[in-house]
């Protein structure tokens, strides 16, 4: 979010009188860093001339601060993070190769959380005990239709939309009930096309469906948590021995195995 101009004073520091309004010294964050680990989020918004400087310093560990001479070393090590792919940068010229190839080193790819599904039923019974502290706000029980609707909308904004809506939901909650009415008409819009997209092409009768749809949401409450069946059949608003009927009749029971 910083200008161009200002990014390379916050990375290596700047002295006395190196540009307008500069009235004294100040380090930047690679000497703040000493030892330790520092994190370049959106490392592909660096132009060319920042990207040069900061080759530099990966190989050398030699840097100079705005308006100095002095070369000054770092020995902090680097993890750079970017929601874009840096190789397709490289190929439009757009990041330099010998940057991407020196920080590549070893490499983290976080599947959208689209692609993780069967996550977002935990992400989001934590968010709303975050936001429930955060807001001085009590739920007691989510229904299991509002994880569902989580699970099947896209999320293209991946965990800070994620949270938004859980956010949303928190603060419009009745009684310290968490449902689907909470939360937004896109989400839920998105529920239902895609239930009637799966109904088109597939063979199963109503009967099926339903019982497929209980199967799933018994699924991610139990796994929303931590496959403790008292505070599950609370959540869901039904007994433990309720609960305990429908994972038998869905096949989510397991018989305790006896030992001689």
């Amino acid at each position: 979010a910083l200008p161009s101009d200002l990014i390379e004073s916050e990375l290596f520091g700047h002295i006395r009188g190196a540009f307008t309004g500069a009235d004294r010294n100040k380090i930047g964050r690679f000497e703040a860093a000493g030892r330790g680990t520092m994190l370049l989020d959106e490392i592909d918004v660096l132009d060319l001339k920042q990207q040069t400087k900061l080759l530099k310093i990966i190989e050398t560990g030699d840097f100079e601060m705005v308006g100095s001479t002095e070369t000054r070393r770092s020995e902090a090590r680097l993890i750079v993070a970017s929601n874009v792919n840096l190789q397709e940068l490289v190929e439009q010229n757009k990041f330099r190769s010998d940057l991407y190839y020196r920080l590549n080193v070893l490499e983290f790819r976080l599947p959208a959380l689209r692609d993780r599904q069967r996550d977002i039923p935990h992400l989001a019974m934590q968010f709303v005990r975050e936001l429930c502290i955060e807001h001085s706000i009590t739920i007691k029980s989510v229904d299991i239709a509002f994880l569902d609707a989580l699970k099947k909308y896209s999320w293209p904004g991946n965990l800070r939309e994620l949270k938004n809506h859980v956010r949303r939901a928190v603060l419009f909650s009745h009684d310290g009930l968490l449902t689907i009415n909470e939360l937004s008409h896109k989400v839920v819009r998105s529920q239902f096309s895609d239930d009637h997209a799966q109904v088109d092409h597939g063979a199963w009768t109503l009967a099926d469906r339903v019982a497929q749809s209980e199967r799933q949401m018994l699924e991610d409450a139990l796994q929303a948590h931590n496959n403790n069946r008292t505070t599950t059949a609370r959540a869901l608003g039904i007994s433990r021995v309720g609960l305990y009927k429908k994972m038998r009749r869905l096949g989510l029971a397991k018989d305790p195995v006896k030992t001689p």
